[in-house]
């Protein structure tokens, strides 16, 4: 037991006749190492661009609510003769009339283009 702890410390492991396949087994673990980290990163970066977009997509959200109500107050009837005032245009005192128009036949309705 005491050989064994002494010949790690000693690094023999690397140095005996058969240290190929422990150095092999060294680079190997190394370059499983260099993987992890590389893919911790990536995925570190992955993380802090989705929490951007995240309140990106917060900010663009409130934006858009805070314009559509913009746009309702302009759109109202109330806020047009405001603005129409300004302008000497005010609102007319009679409502519109509506107007239906009577579908007919194709046949006699071509026939009458033709007339």
């Amino acid at each position: 037991m005491k050989n064994g702890v002494y010949g790690i410390l000693k690094a023999r492991f690397l140095l005996d006749e058969d240290a190929i396949k422990n150095w092999r087994f060294i680079v190997f673990i190394i370059f499983l190492a260099i993987v992890m980290i590389a893919n911790t990163q990536s995925y570190e970066q992955k993380v802090f661009k989705i929490a951007e977009m995240t309140n990106e997509v917060k900010e663009l959200r409130s934006e858009f609510v805070d314009r559509r109500s913009e746009l309702m107050k302009l759109k109202m009837e109330s806020t047009v003769a405001q603005k129409m005032e300004a302008r000497q245009v005010k609102s007319s005192t009679v409502p519109p009339l509506k107007i239906k128009v009577k579908k007919e036949e194709e046949k006699g309705f071509f026939e009458k283009l033709w007339q």
